[in-house]
């Protein structure tokens, strides 16, 4: 196994530095069964070329950190074994955001997105001593919503993201709106509705499904996007 390498070669951007990215060739000891493709970028960082650049937290696919293309598909290095991939493995920083060096990209314009949809509890009702109750079924209503990390990969996948982002609130963002306007103990249903009734906010997406293909955790922002279509189309009649 210890004699076995994986080829990987790696977009370079370092905007102090360089006039335009390039790709840059490495070969990374195979040295370990079930070895991730964060395995292989701390090996070159800590042994090999120390000025790569990209994030990292926690290594288990729970913070969302590490989103990156992966031969042409988004996803989460930690989680992603090398055995299988193609070589030399083809990474580059997640598409449609700004680069600012190497695999780490800008994400405030995603962020600001995701804070935009007010991703948080609204009620007006005095708090309970204890908690807001939720029967099995209401809770279940949040399944394969509340389990988002926001890597990014799903809106990074989206072409009507890259096209309109600065209107369209990308798959990530809309699948929370839809997951707090599912949450019973919300109260803010036809606020939260009114600022999502727009061409370009909501209308945007072409169900093309590249979402749910790069999401990390095989959740639906597709679905998500139509639950809220259908409420809107509801509220109408």
């Amino acid at each position: 196994m210890n004699e076995q390498v994986i080829q990987l070669d790696i977009y370079r951007y370092n905007p102090e530095k360089d006039d335009e990215p390039r790709m840059q060739h490495y070969e990374v000891p195979l040295s370990k069964k079930g070895m991730k493709l964060l395995d292989a970028l701390n090996h070159i960082k800590w042994h090999i070329d120390g000025t790569l650049t990209f994030r990292r937290s926690c290594g288990e696919g729970v913070c969302g950190s590490d989103g990156m293309n992966i031969n042409g598909v988004n996803g989460l290095a930690c989680i992603t074994p090398v055995e299988g991939l193609k070589q030399p493995v083809q990474i580059r920083p997640l598409p449609g955001m700004p680069v600012i060096r190497d695999l780490v990209v800008d994400t405030t314009h995603f962020f600001d997105q995701y804070r935009s949809v007010k991703p948080w509890l609204q009620n007006a009702r005095p708090s309970p001593e204890q908690e807001r109750l939720q029967s099995p079924a209401e809770r279940a209503e949040l399944d394969g919503m509340y389990e988002c990390i926001l890597c990014g990969c799903c809106t990074a996948s989206c072409p009507s993201w890259w096209w309109n982002g600065n209107r369209f609130l990308g798959p990530a963002a809309l699948l929370q709106a839809d997951r707090w306007l599912k949450d019973s103990r919300d109260e803010a249903d036809n606020e939260r509705l009114d600022q999502l009734e727009d061409s370009f906010r909501l209308y945007r997406c072409h169900q093309i499904m590249n979402c749910m293909d790069a999401c990390p955790k095989e959740l639906n922002p597709t679905k998500a996007i139509n639950d809220i279509r259908r409420r809107l189309l509801l509220r109408r009649r």
